[in-house]
């Protein structure tokens, strides 16, 4: 089997979606002749407009190529557009976002026309309902789960882990239960949501740590600031603008929550690893938005491989990462109550969680690795190319 994988989304961009389309490619590589277009800069504009070029002359040169795979939504709308090779087998992979993002043309127009393809992949059961609501056939969707990558980490002792951010962040932990939440702030992540409704309900020793940059002064947020709300609103979910970061940084000013809660923007890979590995507990507060879904979560997984039980929204794709017993604890989206019942439990529980971080690892080891989701693509990748 040869397959040619088309992406605007790699390395050396930073991202979950980077980190799968090239787990993706470097592992199917090892089942069967791979070739690549991928986007290496120089404007994404120009990339989608040689696409279809940029194809043929690929197909051209290697004869043998029977599968071409799109690695998401919007470059598989584009190449909708393209002649010369609908007689080969054409897969896509939709993350989420890409199949609920909102606008009359899109959802009427261009996802119908995804039955033209051959086989859909989508990454979560909450991703494959979406596309069937949509009008996608669900004879032509499958499901396989991101992986995350497995290997061991080793966790910090608390006093270190006290002393550290103590010395760097001027963050004081001590005899404190450590939980981390980390994204981008978008609207759906349910952030200021988590802050107003939930933290100050827990218990006084219970100390939040929101790994999440913020927008700055730029000129996209200054032109975010004065235009039109439903304008803005779809700007947001295209860009992956964080939309709620304002509303953060007011929550967190001159508030109580400050002393709860401290935001950190930047950060070097190796201070995040740090405090992946000091951490309690991972919370993923995600709310509904209308036109947005977590398409699978992978931020919990990443968790999880560090042994920290994870709370996070029973919503979208994140309960095809979270499974309730094994990594972690599914909390009803938007229920404050039960937000601040199952964390205060948790933080008032036994002080040595070592046997739970343990089975944890283990869990998601074997069910979400990188390898794992590779042989599954290459399964029904063979099956399809027949």
């Amino acid at each position: 089997m040869e397959i040619l994988f088309v992406t605007h989304k790699y390395p050396p961009s930073i991202g979950g979606m980077e980190k799968q389309s090239y787990e993706l490619i470097q592992g199917m590589s090892r089942y069967a002749r791979v070739h690549t277009i991928v986007y290496e800069g120089g404007g994404r504009l120009k990339f989608f407009a040689s696409l279809n070029r940029r194809i043929l002359a690929a197909l051209k040169e290697n004869p043998g190529i029977s599968v071409v795979h799109f690695n998401d939504g919007l470059i598989a709308a584009v190449s909708l557009m393209h002649t010369g090779y609908a007689h080969l087998k054409r897969c896509v992979t939709m993350h989420g976002l890409d199949v609920v993002f909102p606008g009359w043309i899109y959802q009427r127009l261009i996802l119908p026309r995804f039955n033209r393809f051959d086989l859909i992949i989508a990454v979560s059961c909450a991703t494959a309902e979406a596309c069937a609501l949509r009008g996608i056939s669900k004879e032509k969707v499958v499901v396989i789960n991101n992986g995350v990558e497995t290997s061991e980490k080793q966790r910090v002792q608390r006093p270190e882990m006290e002393a550290w951010l103590s010395s760097k962040y001027a963050i004081d932990a001590r005899g404190k239960q450590v939980f981390l939440a980390m994204g981008r702030a978008v609207k759906r992540k349910g952030f200021s949501w988590f802050l107003q409704n939930v933290v100050p309900g827990l218990d006084k020793d219970v100390l939040v740590l929101l790994i999440s940059p913020g927008t700055g002064k730029t000129a996209t947020d200054r032109l975010m600031a004065v235009l039109p709300g439903f304008i803005r609103t779809r700007l947001e979910l295209f860009l992956g603008y964080p939309g709620d970061d304002r509303v953060i940084e007011k929550l967190l000013k001159g508030s109580a929550l400050s002393k709860k809660v401290y935001r950190l923007q930047s950060l070097p890979g190796a201070d995040i690893d740090t405090i992946f590995a000091g951490a309690d507990a991972f919370v993923m507060p995600n709310i509904e938005v209308e036109g947005d879904m977590e398409g699978f979560g992978l931020v919990c997984l990443e968790a999880c491989m560090y042994g920290l039980p994870v709370f996070a929204a029973a919503s979208g794709g994140i309960t095809d990462a979270i499974i309730p017993g094994k990594n972690g604890v599914l909390v009803p989206p938007g229920n404050a109550e039960i937000w601040m019942e199952e964390l205060n439990n948790f933080a008032l529980g036994p002080a040595d969680k070592t046997a739970l971080a343990g089975s944890i690892v283990s869990f998601t080891r074997e069910r979400f690795s990188w390898e794992v989701m590779v042989h599954n693509y290459f399964v029904f990748l063979s099956k399809f190319a027949r």
